[in-house]
């Protein structure tokens, strides 16, 4: 996730956290992110056996190509449809774009159909009226059983970020209670909080705090 200073004319005409907030967003540049993945969702998932994975807000694709190129078959989702093109564009370049099924959807009105071996959410962060709480509670409810439902986000924002909108933070204590997951079905596997150093745009180092919750479904 990441946040930008608009002028007030684009922040009249696309609310933030919307499609066409967010597809401006990636329009600023011909690529917002590093194209990695993302190192927790390495760390996490490496030694799982390869399967079915849905990419909750897939951005430009770093993580869904890097799963294809594991042998995952992956859809990948996005709000933007720009995101979604430098994903396609991704793994195609990458020679997986036959395991990459990339879909538009606004997970607060719509969601994926199916069950997945690894429900993936690395930086599910917006801005607004988000329901990011009922959209993993429904991501939990599309792992199927022996999968993983991995969430991985900011504890709160950077030390060099004097701009903070309103944005939800929870810990991986206070996300697996809004989870509720049903008791005896699910076993949890990490739920952690650590601080990584960060460089700030200008280069100056700084830190942040992220988390980690990865549970999988027993039955």
């Amino acid at each position: 996730m990441s946040h930008t200073t608009h002028d007030d004319a684009r922040h009249a005409e696309h609310p933030e956290g919307g499609r066409e907030w967010w597809n401006d967003r990636y329009r600023e540049s011909g690529r917002i992110w590093s194209g990695a993945p993302n190192a927790a969702l390495v760390r996490e998932v490496s030694e799982l056996p390869p399967g079915r994975a849905l990419d909750l807000g897939c951005g430009e694709g770093g993580d869904s190509v890097w799963l294809a190129g594991r042998g995952w078959r992956v859809t990948a989702t996005d709000i933007s449809e720009v995101a979604l093109r430098r994903t396609a564009e991704h793994a195609a370049e990458a020679g997986v774009a036959d395991r990459v099924d990339a879909r538009q959807h606004d997970l607060a009105r719509s969601f994926p159909a199916g069950e997945f071996d690894l429900v993936s959410a690395c930086f599910l962060h917006s801005y607004g009226d988000f329901p990011r709480d009922r959209i993993l509670r429904t991501a939990a409810g599309a792992v199927a059983p022996g999968g993983v439902l991995l969430v991985v986000g900011h504890g709160g924002w950077a030390s060099w970020q004097e701009d903070r909108p309103q944005v939800d933070f929870p810990t991986p204590d206070e996300l697996l209670a809004r989870l509720e997951l049903p008791e005896g079905a699910w076993e949890v596997l990490r739920a952690e909080e650590h601080e990584r150093v960060q460089n700030a745009p200008d280069g100056t180092p700084g830190t942040r705090t992220d988390n980690t919750l990865k549970v999988r479904r027993l039955r």
